[in-house]
């Protein structure tokens, strides 16, 4: 059901006003890939309701800016940035709900905890007094949308192993995949959150 997929509107790149127009026109989730782009647009939306996600690779140097200016983080994949995320939002007297990005192709390029650490990975996040699991992520090898259906069946299967763990801390209840080219098989196949630029905005411009 539509009620039941969050639409991301993704957009790195675009200008603050661009941002803006689409918050207006009925958008309350995005997602930004670098920190410091989004530090610079965040002081123009004030005023408006929205919730920011993280979905870019963070480097463990820019994690000092991400407490009251993030409310998700979609690409936590390795315990040395979860530990300077805990300590970080400990700190600030805050908590940061984050997803685990799983490397689902297992793709050498490609950031993401392998899937057959991922179980392991998830108990220690919990663990976290400052972080908040609420679920994974991925973005599965390029190719035709119907090409990607396995890797969406895959990460599925995933979700409802962790779901059924019944974490001590954690909800998990978001499986963020599926982008502009693929989104309808991404649902299709149990997304409950997908990423969406160029369908909003058209070719992105670098």
């Amino acid at each position: 059901k539509a009620e039941e997929v969050t639409l991301i509107g993704v957009t790195k790149t675009q200008s603050a006003a661009t941002v803006r127009a689409l918050l207006e026109a009925g958008i309350t989730d995005i997602g930004e890939n670098r920190v410091q782009e989004w530090l610079q647009k965040e002081p123009e939306l004030a005023g408006l309701s929205y919730r920011c996600h993280l979905i870019g690779h963070l480097q463990r140097n820019k994690a000092k800016f991400l407490p009251g200016h993030i409310d998700m983080m979609q690409s936590l994949d390795n315990l040395r940035t979860m530990e300077t995320l805990d300590r970080l939002y400990a700190q600030a007297g805050r908590c940061l709900d984050v997803l685990i990005e799983v490397n689902i192709g297992g793709e050498a390029q490609k950031n993401g905890i392998d899937k057959g650490e991922l179980l392991a990975f998830a108990q220690r996040v919990d663990a976290c007094e400052n972080l908040n699991l609420r679920g994974i992520m991925t973005i599965p090898p390029y190719g035709e949308p119907e090409n990607m259906r396995p890797y969406f069946k895959q990460m599925y299967n995933l979700f409802v192993d962790i779901q059924a763990k019944k974490m001590d801390n954690s909800t998990v209840n978001i499986l963020s995949m599926g982008m502009s080219s693929d989104f309808p098989v991404a649902i299709e196949e149990g997304a409950t959150m997908v990423r969406v630029g160029t369908e909003l905005f058209g070719p992105r411009e670098y």
